[in-house]
């Protein structure tokens, strides 16, 4: 059981102890601190709240949506809904913030708020920073009776996000709907399984849904790994569809799966949207220090030039605003279309794949081999109270001086023929291995060599 605060938010288990778990009494607290901040800075009266489909999804709402009406606030609640979805819906309500209710990719007794800015993209570190000290102090003040805020259902929100996916400028839509794509979806049992039909239909795809129950009772773990999809490579090939989707239960994650049941890899999702962006539009790109070299290799191929960022999708969003990146995003499947907004967006990614397949007129399986092929090795050291994962940071570092190294975010160190990167992790109790080089051999050697060094200078 655990309860993470950091930056972005608030993320735990449900139920047990308040203060070391996620209870009621965390959520109301959490909410609030981030609503009375809101109210010193003068930022909002107006917030949009959404939930992914987890079990204890409509308890904390619920609690989320009648905390910022004790403080005054207008809340407008999409219910059902997905991370990007919820972004969008801030600027079209006008609204000063907005909260999720996900906790992404965590098990189903897991969850978590996450806070928006006006622009509808995550709080900066600062923000966070500030939001944290108060949430520690408790100085908080609610409305009397006369000053209550309202609470409204929001509606047609994810028809109107659909509609901004088909009219960016990249979108051949025309061309997508004389295909007529078979496309299966893995929903995870979550809000995938609203979202992505309507994406879909408008796009004249047969459409196969799998585990589209939106109970949260996740049929299998909800990270879109290759571990988890082996049910969806199975019924692609059942099916003889065109492509497989996977997606993560808030759907700002996406995994692809070939025509032939092959995977075509978390990691690669970002790189085929940016081949096909910078096609039209010749730029900049930007992923987390963890994701695939093969982004860079492409943005170069288009004359352009890449760069890294901290993980975290705050992180990169600054840093494409910083070099104006035309795509930018991170690994494990997130895409950011700035054309769009500044979030992942499964449902972009998607629709922006299905375009790059009809203009290309070629498979996936034909396209993914279009691209480098790195193979990536992940692994985690779980956190125990004996590592002090800062100092064991600097410790590696002097081990590693000699090397082409990177500090920004954890520790990155660059090989000729790969990369390793040790980092403490912003949503799970675990500090995370990643590797990746021109072989697996050669990636799960960088892996075991860093925890390896890292172990026994912890012991």
């Amino acid at each position: 059981m655990a309860l993470i605060k950091s930056i972005s938010g608030i993320r735990g288990t449900i139920g047990g102890q308040a203060g070391d778990n996620l209870t009621p009494l965390d959520i109301v607290n959490c909410t609030a601190a981030f609503g009375y901040w809101l109210m010193q800075q003068g930022k909002a009266t107006k917030v949009v709240i959404g939930r992914d489909g987890r079990i204890s999804g409509k308890m904390v709402s619920q609690l989320v949506a009648n905390t910022m009406v004790g403080l005054g606030f207008e809340v407008i609640d999409l219910g059902l809904s997905t991370t990007p979805t919820v972004e969008m819906a801030v600027m079209a309500e006008k609204a000063g913030a907005g909260i999720i209710v996900t906790a992404s990719h965590n098990p189903r007794h897991w969850n978590a708020l996450k806070f928006l800015n006006d622009k509808g993209e995550f709080i900066a570190q600062a923000d966070g920073e500030a939001l944290l000290e108060l949430m520690e102090s408790g100085a908080i003040s609610y409305a009397f009776t006369e000053q209550l805020g309202a609470y409204k259902k929001g509606r047609g929100h994810l028809e109107a996000h659909v509609e901004k996916i088909l009219e960016m400028p990249y979108m051949d839509v025309e061309a997508v709907r004389s295909k007529g794509f078979k496309v299966v979806v893995d929903c995870i049992n979550s809000t995938g399984a609203l979202a992505m039909p309507v994406l879909l239909e408008a796009l004249n795809c047969e459409v196969i849904l799998i585990n589209e129950a939106v109970s949260g009772d996740f049929a299998h773990n909800p990270e879109p790994l290759p571990a988890h999809l082996t049910e969806l490579c199975e019924r692609v090939k059942a099916e003889g569809a065109d492509l497989g989707v996977a997606v993560d239960p808030d759907v700002d994650r996406l995994a692809l799966v070939c025509e032939d049941g092959a995977l075509f890899g978390e990691e690669y999702t970002l790189v085929a949207v940016a081949d096909y962006i910078l096609s039209q539009k010749p730029g900049n790109t930007v992923s987390n220090l963890s994701s695939t070299r093969a982004l860079r290799d492409v943005t170069e191929r288009y004359g352009g030039q890449y760069f890294a960022a901290a993980v975290g999708e705050v992180h990169v969003v600054e840093k494409m605003k910083a070099v104006n990146a035309v795509i930018g995003g991170e690994g494990n499947g997130g895409v950011i279309v700035p054309d769009l907004h500044y979030g992942r967006d499964a449902l972009a990614g998607v629709a922006l794949i299905l375009s790059l397949l009809a203009a290309k007129q070629m498979s996936a399986s034909a396209l993914r081999a279009t691209y480098p092929d790195y193979l990536m090795v992940k692994d985690k050291i779980e956190l125990t109270p004996n590592i002090d994962v800062d100092q064991l940071l600097v410790q590696l570092e002097e081990q590693y001086q000699h090397e082409n190294y990177n500090t920004i975010d954890g520790l990155k160190i660059d090989f000729e023929h790969g990369w390793v990167h040790l980092r403490k992790s912003n949503t799970e109790p675990i500090i995370r291995v990643y590797a990746e080089a021109d072989t697996t051999a050669r990636a799960e050697k960088y892996v075991s060599e860093m925890k390896e060094k890292a172990l026994t200078l912890v012991a």
